[in-house]
């Protein structure tokens, strides 16, 4: 039996057990073991030979966006929209076979936006090249899911369940659990309020299936089973997105008033050109990018081209600022000057670890060199050598 039919068939189990007290220790088993199934199913086969088939292209500038959704929803027709990229859009499903790069310039920023092929349910499994379409988007910044206005709701929920069948958690927050493998001492079970959902001997159980007997688990919130798997695997991606809802102008005024209403929601209509730049707009805010401009001793600022970072691509402080300019820049820095929104007054000095905000003016001030203080006899430092041994004899006087 293959480890498709595997899920399905535990799948089949857990559908007809009833949930309650008494049945919740065996459903958590369940769910453990169907973890470890996919975790199987996206690991590459067992002597395959090389990279394999993807379509996974160069990162390009300041943050990724992938857009994803079924086919014939309008998302090669965004891309035009958005980036003047040219891709293939016809009448026909499938018409994008492969991943296609635009870049978009907003706010002085390079934003590259993909085109991915169309997935269908099932692509969790490998259908219609979906492995190969969610691991691309794996490595985005943010997901845009392109849904059509004029179709059912159930079309959001399949494409969720499909992306977090491989391990992404879209808009969500890693759990407040902290889990460690020791070596020996068995299971050290701790919490910091009261569990509802899990109790220690769950806990033991699920951590058997995986074959850990001696770990240390402390809960710092009130957690399901299926976050304390996903802490337990490690292997999952927390990702931020915006559901864009497409092909507005088809559809009566209290559809698209209901739809805009729902949580972390765009609707635009790419025929018409309505409300594209509330879409930008959004991407933006949740991508949280933040552009730091440079002003140099002495001068005016230079807001002609900032350096931009994000949370999610190592960090927004000084220190990373610096580390963006050149790598030894850190240990030369005594202190640095901030204007902005992160400063308390103008100018504010501040350490390697001050947090920077959006559109801030950053000078660097770097330390003197020692060896270059005073001159002549008002020198403060010796060039001579510090042991008699290493100084340079002189030159015999010639006969």
């Amino acid at each position: 039996m293959g480890i498709i039919e595997r899920i399905k068939e535990i799948e089949a189990e857990m559908a007809r057990t009833q949930k309650n007290k008494a049945t919740e220790y065996h459903l958590g088993q369940l769910k453990a073991k169907i973890a470890k199934l996919r975790t199987q199913l996206l690991e590459p086969p067992k002597g395959a030979s090389g990279g394999g088939d993807g379509f996974e292209v160069t990162k390009f500038g300041h943050g990724r966006v992938a857009l994803i959704g079924f086919p014939s929803v309008g998302k090669s027709t965004l891309l035009t929209m958005l980036t003047g990229t040219h891709s293939e859009a016809a009448s026909y499903e499938f018409t994008t076979l492969t991943c296609i790069p635009g870049i978009i310039h907003y706010n002085d920023t390079k934003i590259q936006l993909l085109d991915l092929p169309g997935i269908i349910e099932g692509a969790s499994e490998g259908k219609g090249r979906g492995r190969q379409v969610i691991a691309v988007a794996k490595s985005s910044d943010l997901v845009l899911m392109v849904l059509d206005a004029s179709k059912s709701e159930g079309h959001r929920q399949i494409l969720t369940k499909e992306l977090e069948a491989v391990g992404l958690r879209l808009n969500k927050r890693p759990p407040q659990i902290y889990f460690k493998k020791k070596k020996t001492g068995g299971i050290s079970f701790n919490s910091t309020l009261t569990l509802t959902h899990v109790d220690e001997k769950l806990c033991y159980q699920i951590l058997h299936e995986y074959k850990i007997h001696n770990a240390e688990i402390l809960f710092r919130e009130d957690a399901t089973v299926d976050d304390l798997i996903d802490v337990i695997e490690g292997n999952r991606k927390y990702m931020k997105c915006v559901y864009v809802y497409n092909k507005i102008d088809v559809v009566g005024i209290d559809d698209v008033d209901r739809l805009a209403r729902q949580p972390n929601s765009v609707v635009i209509s790419c025929n018409m050109k309505l409300n594209l730049d509330r879409l930008l707009a959004r991407m933006w805010e949740e991508m949280g990018l933040v552009r730091v401009y440079t002003k140099p001793q002495g001068q005016q600022p230079d807001f002609t081209d900032p350096a931009v970072f994000s949370a999610s691509r190592g960090g927004c402080t000084v220190e990373d600022f610096c580390n963006h300019i050149h790598r030894s820049l850190v240990k030369d820095v005594k202190y640095v000057l901030a204007w902005g929104t992160s400063a308390r007054h103008y100018p504010q000095h501040c350490g390697l670890s001050h947090i920077l905000h959006d559109e801030d003016v950053v000078q660097i001030v770097k330390k003197k060199d020692k060896e270059g203080e005073g001159r002549g006899r008002f020198k403060s430092h010796s060039t001579a050598p510090a042991r008699i041994c290493d100084r340079q004899k002189k030159a015999p006087l010639k006969q």
